[in-house]
């Protein structure tokens, strides 16, 4: 018998799961373990794809009982990898694919293998949505649980402030409801612990009515980038809860057809403005009005689009198959300081695909008490995004280039990073640094949830430990 029979014999004696197994040497193997960043290349022992809530259930007792490492695939699209790991098993939670949108109550019931362009066209269909990612093919559940920034933040909050309840299944098999009158602690770890206390296997969001917008791409050329950042920093202190506004510094473009022949392939600085106000707000002249700071663009895409259009924007940008590695700083402000040392940065990117993205926060976000969930970075003005990617060969400049540019910003840090933007070679205090001012808390609920860190395959929050009844320091 061969290896990869024999693993799949013993898998199928797994009680009561019934989704598919895919073993080394099965033709779909290879395919099978690929995510979206190709620098990530490793080899589970087993891919166990479920296809329900008892099949996950199955797996976590049979791995839990046999010390088994076990990663969990939602969309794959985590810059570190962390859906697969060399010799462990991956629960894969891709083929998990239902939705079910309730217009009248605005809520959609979602499960964990849909992506966020899935969710969007369901959601769109009857004139809904909530915040989501603006890369289609991201999974909704991992972002959800690290926070979830997006094109609506500012307008509704989080993602994670839009989940109203989760099924989740917990190291000892356990099927649990999350929710403010069901396991409220579990709940609220949920919304920006990362995946530390177990497997989601059902989300549901808060919807809201979002159906068009105005807005889109302000391109300049690079030696423009410096006055760009202050018109973006000025504009952004008082830009209205319904605007989404981002400044991008891109070592070269991709051949976009709204890209002039001359800029094609050169370094240059964008501003995204997506505007959701209502008639009586007047999209367009927000937008218009941030045009007033500065000369006329090289490229103009604003104009009227849908929803998707907004989210569809992203797309083809950052493919499967590149090569990435991310970090990321919460910051505070943003300054002349700042501002030089970014564009600084741009212009010695070790690859013409790397970009710089500033978002600006605040909104609705910033009105959510810091402990209320898990995710800490309420007041922060802006998230920096440092987004490295490159075709192949050796990561070591690139990461490098990526950290040196966040670090350029530190002056400026809230304190930490963004735990869905986490690279996992940045160690145990950036992590620790993530989750902010909620990490003694996060530990406390991990211990009650996840006693023996059986989910460790994450941004780990390691359990607290239990206090021993003889110690007389302990707490009682």
């Amino acid at each position: 018998m061969t290896v990869a029979r024999a693993r799949t014999r013993q898998a199928r004696q797994i009680p009561g799961f019934r989704g598919e197994l895919i073993a080394p040497g099965d033709d779909r193997y290879d395919a099978a373990r690929a995510v979206w960043n190709a620098a990530i290349d490793r080899r589970p022992s087993l891919i166990a794809r479920a296809h329900s809530t008892g099949d996950v259930a199955a797996v976590i007792r049979h791995t839990s009982d046999s010390g088994t490492q076990v990663t969990i695939r939602g969309g794959g699209h985590s810059t570190p990898g962390l859906a697969v790991a060399d010799g462990a098993l991956m629960l894969d939670l891709s083929s998990m694919k239902a939705v079910t949108v309730d217009p009248a109550a605005a809520v959609a019931d979602a499960a964990p293998g849909l992506t966020w362009a899935e969710l969007d066209a369901a959601t769109h269909d009857k004139g809904l949505a909530t915040t989501g990612a603006a890369i289609g093919s991201a999974g909704i559940a991992g972002m959800t649980l690290g926070g979830g920034i997006g094109r609506l933040d500012r307008l509704a909050g989080l993602s994670c402030d839009n989940l109203l309840e989760a099924e989740v299944v917990t190291a000892d098999g356990r099927v649990l409801t999350a929710s403010p009158g069901e396991h409220p602690d579990l709940f609220w770890a949920l919304r920006g612990g990362g995946g530390n206390c177990g497997v989601v296997t059902s989300l549901s969001y808060r919807l809201r009515p979002v159906t068009h917008a105005f807005g889109g791409l302000l391109g300049y050329p690079f030696d423009h980038a410096a006055q760009v950042l202050h018109a973006f920093a000025e504009f952004a202190e008082n830009a209205p809860d319904w605007l989404a506004l981002y400044a991008v510094l891109l070592a070269a473009p991709p051949p976009l057809p709204s890209i002039p022949e001359g800029m094609r392939g050169q370094p240059m600085v964008a501003l995204l403005a997506f505007s959701f106000g209502t008639a009586d707000d007047h999209p367009e002249r927000t937008v218009a009005s941030l045009k007033t700071l500065l000369p006329p663009p090289a490229v103009d895409g604003t104009h009227p689009m849908s929803y998707l259009q907004t989210q569809q924007m992203g797309e083809g940008l950052s493919p499967r198959g590149m090569h990435h590695y991310d970090t990321a700083e919460w910051l505070n402000f943003l300054d002349g300081t700042a501002i030089d040392a970014l564009v600084d940065a741009a212009a010695r990117a070790t690859s013409p695909r790397s970009t710089i993205i500033l978002k600006r926060m605040g909104g609705r976000t910033a009105r959510v008490p810091a402990g209320e969930t898990a995710f800490w970075y309420r007041q922060a003005a802006y998230n920096l995004n440092v987004h490295a990617e490159w075709a192949s060969g050796p990561p070591d400049a690139h990461r490098a280039w990526a950290k040196a540019t966040r670090r350029a910003a530190a002056h400026a840090s809230a304190g930490g990073g963004y735990v869905n933007f986490t690279a996992e070679d940045e160690g145990p205090d950036r992590i620790r640094a993530a989750y902010g001012g909620n990490y003694d808390r996060l530990i406390e609920v991990k211990a009650a949830y996840d006693p023996g860190n059986f989910f460790h395959a994450n941004h780990n929050i390691p359990p607290a430990v239990a206090p021993q009844l003889n110690d007389p320091h302990s707490r009682l």
